[in-house]
């Protein structure tokens, strides 16, 4: 990861686009649609059904591929990207950068920083949803799972596993066959958290690691009732972006500190 330089933009109303779906992207789209100055525009990638409100212009979609964003920065001339997706949202990712290059759009990543075991951890990185899969048997039975509705088909085999899957809206198939749904949205408390653990008798918990204080609680619950917590490492950023940790660097990249 490339340290952020701020800069400044064009001072004739710049419009900067902002690949949003995270608590960063809506805390920025907000700072910025409050300036007079600025035009913000926030992209969602519509795979939730009733995102919560976003200040500013909204667009809903996907842009088709790095070439069809590319296109879409110029028609709109666009002075400046923030990509402020999920941690995960790797091809997305990929194709803002591509973007940027072949139009010469400056561009960021907005990225909070990830979490990092402390004592009384019990924490198992792996690089991805399959190896995740893999380990569980030698952890446990009784699995919270929080990967979100569009991965579970890698754990969709694994027949002697007993499933808590929490998600905001309902997956789709394939699923594991022993599975039981938890539809909710967060943020939890520690509390909460624990006694979800308590009631299922879950034994372990995979997760993303997604970062920020919003999805932790579960993190804390799991260390205080002696739970392994099978982590799944972000995948790397592309190569040569900038990026910055939060909502004040991003703003400080743009220029509007």
């Amino acid at each position: 990861m490339r340290a952020a330089a701020p800069r400044t933009l064009d001072a004739m109303s710049p419009h900067v686009l902002i690949l949003g779906g995270t608590t960063e992207a809506r805390e920025l789209a907000a700072e910025l649609a409050a300036r007079a100055d600025v035009r913000v525009t926030t992209s969602l990638a519509g795979r939730v059904s009733r995102p919560g409100a976003v200040d500013g212009d909204v667009r809903i979609g996907g842009f088709g591929g790095a070439e069809g964003l590319a296109e879409w920065l110029r028609v709109h001339d666009v002075s400046a990207v923030v990509d402020a997706t999920h941690p995960f949202a790797e091809a997305i990712t990929a194709n803002a950068a591509r973007a940027a290059a072949l139009t010469g759009t400056p561009a960021v990543v907005l990225r909070r920083p990830g979490w990092r075991p402390g004592p009384g951890d019990d924490w198992h990185p792996v690089a991805s949803l399959d190896a995740a899969a893999e380990l569980l048997p030698r952890l446990g039975r009784r699995v919270l799972l929080t990967t979100g509705r569009l991965g579970l088909a890698a754990f969709a085999h694994l027949t002697e596993q007993f499933f808590v899957v929490r998600s905001v809206e309902r997956p789709e198939p394939p699923m594991p066959p022993d599975v039981e749904l938890v539809l909710a949205r967060g943020p939890f408390t520690v509390a909460e958290e624990s006694a979800l653990l308590r009631e299922h008798r879950i034994d372990v918990i995979v997760t993303k690691d997604s970062g920020g204080e919003a999805t932790a609680a579960k993190l804390t619950a799991a260390r205080e009732l002696g739970v392994p917590v099978v982590v799944v490492r972000r995948p790397p950023l592309p190569s040569g972006v900038t990026a910055v940790a939060d909502v004040p660097g991003a703003l400080a990249w743009l220029g509007h500190s």
